[in-house]
């Protein structure tokens, strides 16, 4: 997948940039990542979501790379120092997508029957509206778990449908979940590049292709989380929309790991106060969540978006 989406970015660099054309002009550096490496334990174990881009940012810090390919939901809250995120490509559907060998919804499965998945996020809400259902960890790229489900390791999965579009397996989809069934991670669907803060002519090839709307929501997302001060080991989902092009609408949850509470919250404004919107939402669910869901005094198991 990662490949797909920096493939994504490279066609459209070069559409923007005819001095870019020529077919080697931009060197695509495959780097592989601790997070791919480490598939036996989940993230939170291993160090959290950070471990997706870190190898990549070191080698921009370097100057061996000059543009980094990041799935916005990968991407740790805080940068590194002297980085940016210098362009959002405009955002696929954010929903998640149901597959499942036994049904075409979560409704249809028996209880007690196994959903795999490596999101704290999924699990949560899973386990809130569907508490029937038992929810195991379940890493893996989308193909390694498309196969394990095939191999009935579980009965159900939940993948980004994003994702799915990008390895062209729509075809696996039982069923597109409502965000009022499964609110998306925090920038899910969103293709962000990272560059130098100094590097002008990054800066100026990626200009072309930054989206505007896109980045106005993924900036209240992220504003949100960082509010939450969000790890890998809190369930939090955040999704924000522009109905018209002066209106911006925020939602917001916090959950227990157990989905035996869930808090959720909503923000309506200017798209101009994007950040501000993210920040107030985000400080209202965690003075309602309560500071032991931070502290990880719930006790439940741990896994990550």
């Amino acid at each position: 997948m990662a490949l797909a989406q920096t493939h994504r970015v490279r066609r459209a660099l070069s559409i923007a940039n005819p001095d870019l054309q020529e077919a080697d002009a931009i060197e695509i550096v495959v780097i592989q990542t601790t997070a791919d490496r480490v598939q036996d334990r989940t993230l939170a174990e291993i160090g959290g979501k950070g471990l997706f881009t870190k190898e990549i940012e070191e080698a921009l810090i370097a100057g061996s790379i000059d543009m980094a390919v990041h799935s916005m939901k990968d991407v740790p809250t805080w940068l590194p120092e002297g980085l940016e995120i210098a362009c959002v490509l405009e955002r696929d559907d954010p929903r998640d997508a149901l597959i499942s060998t036994r049904a075409q919804s979560f409704a249809e499965l028996p209880s007690g029957a196994v959903v795999g998945t490596a999101s704290l996020r999924r699990q949560a809400q899973i386990l809130h509206r569907w508490p029937g259902l038992r929810v195991v960890p379940f890493r893996g790229n989308a193909n390694t778990r498309l196969r394990k489900l095939a191999d009935g390791v579980v009965d159900a999965t939940l993948l980004a449908l994003s994702g799915l579009e990008r390895i062209g397996r729509t075809d696996a989809i039982a069923m597109v979940l409502a965000v009022e069934e499964m609110l998306p991670a925090v920038a899910q669907g969103a293709l962000g590049v990272e560059t130098r803060r100094a590097d002008e002519r990054a800066q100026a090839w990626l200009e072309p292709l930054n989206h505007h709307p896109t980045n106005v929501c993924i900036s209240a997302e992220r504003s949100l989380l960082a509010a939450l001060d969000g790890s890998c080991r809190t369930p939090i989902a955040g999704l924000a929309m522009l109905p018209t092009s002066d209106a911006l609408h925020l939602q917001g949850l916090i959950a227990k790991p157990d989905g035996s509470a869930i808090h959720e919250g909503r923000r309506c404004g200017l798209p101009s106060d994007a950040i501000a919107m993210g920040k107030d939402l985000g400080q209202e669910l965690r003075k309602r969540a309560g500071q032991g869901l931070f502290e990880g005094e719930v006790g439940y198991p741990r896994m990550n978006e």
